[in-house]
């Protein structure tokens, strides 16, 4: 079976910040994202693979046997726009999306491009929502 690429690594995130972030406003934005999700999730700030940001971990197994790790919640301050791992498919977690503001979605992520954009409040519930999603589900750090 094949190594997963987003494994946890020993890279101080705040030094990925300063290091590949290059617009400032990205990089405020980002530090917000540190602060705000370490509260939320209750969990330290660990970079995975080369670009993710993430808080906490659980543990996945696929219907094919693939399994592995990931961050309960994070994000990555790509060039194009940030990219949120906050996202569980729930009916609750769809009408929290009518109240989040300007973004795009895809199957598991949400894209932003500042945090003015969205509402830090619903940005907070589906944080919270998506961890309780994930202790539910799967083998999480979150218990």
């Amino acid at each position: 079976m094949p190594k997963n690429k987003t494994a946890e690594t020993s890279i101080d995130p705040v030094d990925f910040i300063g290091s590949f972030v290059e617009n400032d406003e990205k990089k405020k934005d980002s530090i917000e994202l540190i602060k705000l999700m370490r509260k939320w999730s209750g969990f330290e700030a660990k970079m995975w693979g080369p670009s993710i940001i993430g808080f906490g971990s659980y543990h996945y197994i696929y219907a094919s046997g693939h399994e592995g790790d990931a961050p309960l919640i994070g994000f990555s301050p790509r060039k194009a726009a940030f990219s949120l791992y906050v996202y569980s498919p729930t009916p609750d977690n769809e009408k929290l999306l009518e109240g989040l503001g300007k973004f795009k979605i895809s199957k598991a992520c949400i894209y932003i491009k500042k945090l003015s954009d969205i509402h830090i409040n619903v940005l907070e519930k589906l944080c919270k929502a998506s961890i309780a999603y994930l202790n539910e589900h799967h083998e999480c750090a979150c218990r």
